[in-house]
């Protein structure tokens, strides 16, 4: 039987320990001159020995759960396992101690290693130029729609094209970044098989459409298959085609964005090449475009003359989106994981991620129904709906009281109770049959035992409605709902 670490683990703050360290010239009367408006009188978790420290971050380490333990089957996220190589040249000295105003001279070796990296994505996605500088896919998707935005003002269209089209089954960021560049959101319905409905999407592609956002493979796992189509007729009514990059670790290698019609495309790092993914970042978010939007891109870009150069000289560009050039350490990974694979590797990588999605697929339709085409991609959905079987919230319940990560659940939102699975290529055979055995006992067990778990871990099964509505993520928010 699985159970988690457990330690009676205080907070920092409330740790006893002594104090070890002190500042030179502590013991001196200095006269440092902050004014006092100021002055810190204290950071709230005092002192302690490096050990206590040490020991209190190891026992919390125990307690979690990392893709350096088991797999992450979270359909949509691609948690796949980060290679350590990544972070061992990115904590090379001549990376780790870089500055961003360093003059380009001095740091020719870190934009070379951006240009390589710039190439690189600009070859996988068949993209005419990319910026490196969004720090994440969401921000990548605001960048992009600025971009085709500041197209739009520039010939004269912006007051008419004021709508971007979205499948049903699109990530939520999509709408959500449309808002935020300006643009009304028109959502589209999909077919019985998980694609979207090309007759519908004719409908609402009109002289108002700015662009049609859409991911391929979908969040169903599903290849689009009328994409050239619909890319030619949004082409037809003038508007463009953004292609969210979530799931490009679905086909990479196999084709690109561009042979589809796509004219801006952003990619995450984090899925598809492996840097570090979660808890709030890091993170970073390129955005390749067509060669008639490269004038818009962020400033700046890395060139190349015999000498690598930030080219601050973009003629219509929108302007910087992130400080300086972007999260460095994070290129470095993906560069470094790029440059380990090859172009065989990647499309190595690309056949284990379908090849794992579609074994796992097989055994999981056995158990419930997998809507869609039979043929999946990286990623697949299924419903716990029918009459007899469990939510899919306590399925998840069960897999995480008996040490397996949950998948994705409810979404898409046009599946009922989903669970959204995806192995990637990272996983071994026995973490997926593990995976699917513990589904199967999940389905075994009565309701009434299954709605008390877990019972393994820590923390054991929350209200789910108060967790949402009185969320408490940090020790002040904890401190001010307490009133201490």
């Amino acid at each position: 039987m699985y159970h988690q670490a457990v330690y009676d683990e205080p907070l920092i703050m409330n740790l006893k320990g002594r104090r070890t360290l002190k500042l030179p010239g502590e013991d001196e009367k200095l006269d440092p001159r902050i004014p006092e408006s100021m002055a810190r009188k204290g950071i709230g978790i005092g002192d302690r020995e490096e050990f206590t420290v040490i020991r209190h971050f190891t026992r919390l380490s125990q307690m979690n759960f990392g893709v350096d333990t088991d797999f992450y089957p979270l359909g949509s996220c691609t948690m796949k396992y980060n290679p350590k190589i990544n972070d061992e040249i990115a904590s090379l000295e001549g990376f780790r101690y870089i500055h961003p105003y360093q003059d380009e001279n001095d740091v020719q070796g870190a934009l070379k290693l951006m240009y390589e990296l710039t190439e690189n994505l600009k070859k996988i996605t068949g993209m005419d130029a990319v910026t490196l500088q969004p720090l994440a896919g969401a921000q990548g998707e605001f960048t992009g729609l600025s971009i085709v935005r500041a197209y739009f003002q520039d010939v004269g269209e912006l007051d008419r094209r004021r709508e971007v089209i979205v499948p049903d089954s699109a990530h939520g960021s999509n709408p959500a970044s449309a808002a935020m560049a300006g643009f009304t959101a028109v959502e589209i319905p999909s077919n019985e098989d998980g694609t979207v409905n090309i007759e519908k999407f004719k409908e609402a592609v009109t002289d108002r459409t700015a662009a049609f956002m859409i991911t391929n493979p979908n969040t169903l796992g599903i290849f689009e298959h009328n994409i050239v189509e619909m890319a030619e007729y949004a082409h037809s009514k003038g508007a463009f085609l953004y292609y969210d990059g979530a799931n490009l670790n679905g086909i990479m290698t196999k084709t690109t964005p561009a042979k589809m019609g796509f004219d801006i495309v952003h990619l995450n790092l984090h899925k598809t090449f492996s840097t570090p993914h979660g808890g709030g970042g890091p993170g970073d978010g390129p955005v390749g475009v067509v060669e008639r939007l490269k004038d818009y891109l962020p400033t700046p870009l890395i060139t190349y003359d015999g000498k690598y150069h930030l080219n601050c000289n973009i003629p219509k560009t929108i302007g910087k989106v992130a400080s300086f050039y972007g999260n460095f350490g994070v290129l470095v990974r993906a560069w470094t994981y790029i440059k380990m694979m090859g172009e065989d590797g990647l499309r190595e990588a690309c056949e284990r991620a379908v090849a794992n999605s579609n074994y796992m697929k097989k055994k999981m339709e056995k158990l419930m129904p997998v809507p869609g085409k039979s043929l999946k991609k990286h990623e697949f959905v299924a419903s716990s709906h029918n009459d007899g079987l469990p939510k899919a919230m306590d399925i998840a319940k069960h897999l995480i009281n008996n040490g397996v990560h949950a998948p994705t659940i409810y979404f898409p939102l046009i599946v009922p109770e989903a669970l959204m699975i995806e192995p990637t290529e990272s996983a071994t055979k026995r973490e997926m049959d593990k995976f699917i055995e513990t589904v199967e006992s999940a389905i075994k067990l009565d309701h009434a035992t299954l709605e008390k778990e877990p019972t393994n871990l820590k923390i054991t099964r929350i209200n789910d409605v108060d967790a949402s509505r009185n969320p408490r993520p940090t020790y002040r928010v904890q401190r001010s709902k307490e009133k201490i």
